[in-house]
């Protein structure tokens, strides 16, 4: 099973490059956003549980998030592998997921980051905020929290992964066929 983690900072292209790798793969997409928001929009148990600690101010437990995440895994049982968007997020989250995995007989078996310069990054936000018109693309200063979080975040991943010779760097700089080719190298080296 090829299962992937995705990584890179807000406008390094994860959602373009993730269709890319699904199309050529057979991978299924797996965000922890868009489960949270399918679970709470549509009061599952575990949405319930989740929006109770959202409407307080908390980040909801990694054992809540695993839970979701296990569901959507169990339902595609026959998935070729899945592509983990925004998860895990710290190193707890990294050995919750190792462990409900091996549960199933598979594992990670990629980290791929996006990597792209700042300044780089900010230009394309900038640009996708005119075409989308996502406001929070368009505010610098919420541009550079949301760069600063996803730095201090990935950082402990980032090292786990890399101490299983499981992470591997893409140069997010280039044309989008480019970077494709690039993680599609990447998968094939470790092949």
């Amino acid at each position: 099973m090829l299962n992937i983690v995705l990584f890179g900072p807000p406008g390094a292209g994860k959602g373009t490059q993730s269709e890319r790798l699904i199309e050529k793969f057979g991978l299924i997409h797996l965000s922890t956003g868009d489960i949270f928001r399918f679970n709470i929009k549509n009061e599952t148990e575990l949405g319930v549980l989740a929006k109770s600690f959202i409407d307080k101010g908390q980040l909801v437990p990694d054992e809540v998030t695993i839970k979701m995440l296990r569901s959507e895994v169990l339902k595609n049982e026959k998935a070729k592998g899945f592509i983990f968007d925004g998860f895990p997020r710290t190193n707890a989250q990294a050995i919750a997921l190792d462990d409900f995995l091996s549960e199933l007989n598979t594992s990670i078996f990629l980290m791929l980051a996006l990597e792209v310069e700042e300044g780089e990054l900010k230009e394309r936000l900038k640009k996708r905020a005119e075409i989308s018109g996502r406001s929070d693309d368009a505010n610098p200063d919420v541009i550079a929290n949301r760069i600063s979080v996803y730095k201090n975040e990935t950082t402990p991943v980032k090292d786990f992964y890399l101490e299983q010779n499981k992470f591997v760097a893409i140069n997010g700089i280039g044309s989008i066929d480019e970077i494709t080719n690039r993680l599609f190298e990447a998968i094939a080296n470790l092949n």
